[in-house]
């Protein structure tokens, strides 16, 4: 068994994959994919105009692992609420009135935080942060993982509660009312190193939480929340990476639980490399698919990279919790898929970064978008070759146009450390 490997283990130094110079190589079998559809990848770099926000970079190397839009004081202006793992900060970019941002650090000591989600966790009316912390970036076995909520008093002053502390490190968390009781319940995903776990966390009422463990792997990296079976009650899926390559599925028993987990896709690929996973509807047909990106630069070479397996595919959900897979695109590096009607046409697109590419090419691609043609045929167009090393990507309506903007962060914990970037918002140019 290979030593483990994922987006957040680096190996000479960083969250985002570990080194394992003993893997087995990919069999030709796993190599050989289904591919995408045949397309001829456009260039349109004027699409979007990409400009920095928040603090500027000055001499910093920036380790932005996860961003999400959301409108945290809701003034009906979207914000941006980012984790910088490398400070161990959570900060909050608030829009003003003139479109700027002024950021606002609204969790110091955070123990590497890499994933933020908003909710209103204690149903007063306002929004409150859910932030998963690994408290050390570096593989670590030990139990050193929290998740802890940023607890919004109505004025946007925030207070640390812990709800999950001294357990394998803690990469995303999402929150649902599972068990129909009316209010948030957590799922965790918890990558860990030689052991990880899935759990989800039953609230009790007054930040009290009673936890139950319904995976013990390592290596997750996401977790997503949805109606995936189709009966009205919430599931939850989990992309786990290192050894394993597989994605989990874990249907609500309707009576306060979840069944044992199935296995939806794997892939026997040691070096497969799976890097993230979001949920929706992508073909229109009323029922949420799963899309994933396999893109982790490092395995059983030493220097981290593209590799030609990697790319953006999607499950397609047949119902009853059965799913077809389907390959996008081929994407070197490839992370962070994101759905979106970005160009307004009814039909639902993707978007996906590349963090581990061909850096010395200077027309590798950064970031792509996948136009959807209304049929499910994907159009690759890069919308940028720099910055680069791009890891987490969000969209949203940011201004009176009614156009969906994209946000991105960047982590640069490995060379080249060039044309890097922060925080940056890039707004539709035509």
């Amino acid at each position: 068994m290979r030593s483990p490997r994922s987006i957040w283990n680096p190996s000479p130094y960083l969250v985002i994959a570990s080194l394992a110079l003993s893997a087995c190589a990919p069999s030709e079998k796993d190599i050989k994919l289904p591919p995408p559809p045949e397309e001829t990848t456009l260039v349109d770099l004027d699409r979007f105009v990409g400009e920095e926000i928040g603090v500027p970079i000055g001499d910093a190397r920036p380790w932005v692992t996860h961003l999400r839009s959301v409108d945290l004081d809701q003034d009906g202006r979207l914000d941006l609420i980012g984790c910088e793992a490398k400070d161990s900060e959570v900060v909050w970019l608030r829009q003003l009135e003139d479109g700027n941002f002024n950021e606002i650090l609204i969790a110091p000591n955070a123990q590497a935080p890499v994933h933020a989600e908003a909710y209103d966790m204690d149903a007063d009316g306002d929004l409150d942060v859910l932030v998963s912390c690994m408290n050390i970036v570096f593989p670590n076995n030990d139990k050193i993982g929290t998740l802890m909520v940023l607890e919004n008093d109505g004025s946007q002053n925030f207070t640390q509660r812990i709800l999950l502390e001294n357990v394998d490190r803690v990469t995303d968390a999402r929150a649902a009312d599972f068990d129909k009781d009316g209010d948030l319940d957590i799922a965790v995903g918890q990558f860990g190193y030689d052991q990880g776990e899935v759990r989800w966390l039953r609230n009790l009422g007054d930040w009290k939480f009673e936890s139950e463990v319904v995976l013990s792997l390592s290596g997750t990296i996401n977790v997503t929340v949805d109606d995936y079976t189709g009966d009205g009650w919430l599931d939850f899926a989990a992309i786990v990476s290192q050894q394993w390559e597989e994605i989990h599925l874990f249907e609500n028993d309707r009576n306060g639980g979840f069944l044992k987990s199935r296995v939806i896709w794997g892939s026997t690929n040691d070096d497969y490399a799976s890097s993230g996973m979001t949920s929706g509807d992508l073909n229109r047909d009323g029922k949420p698919d799963l899309i994933f990106t396999n893109g982790d630069g490092f395995g059983p070479n030493a220097v981290p990279g593209p590799r030609p397996w990697h790319g953006v595919q999607w499950l397609e959900n047949k119902g009853n919790g059965f799913f077809k897979y389907h390959r996008i695109a081929d994407l070197g590096g490839a992370y962070s898929p994101e759905i979106v009607d970005i160009d307004d046409d009814g039909d639902m697109d993707v978007i996906a970064l590349s963090s581990f590419n061909d850096w010395a090419n200077p027309k590798a691609e950064s970031m792509v978008l996948y136009e959807n043609d209304g049929r499910m045929n994907f159009q690759a167009i890069v919308l940028a070759h720099d910055p680069i090393q791009l890891l987490t990507v969000d969209t949203g309506v940011y201004d009176s146009s009614g156009r969906q903007s994209i946000v991105t962060g960047g982590l640069h914990a490995y060379q080249p450390y060039e044309r890097m970037s922060r925080f940056m918002i890039w707004r539709p140019n035509k």
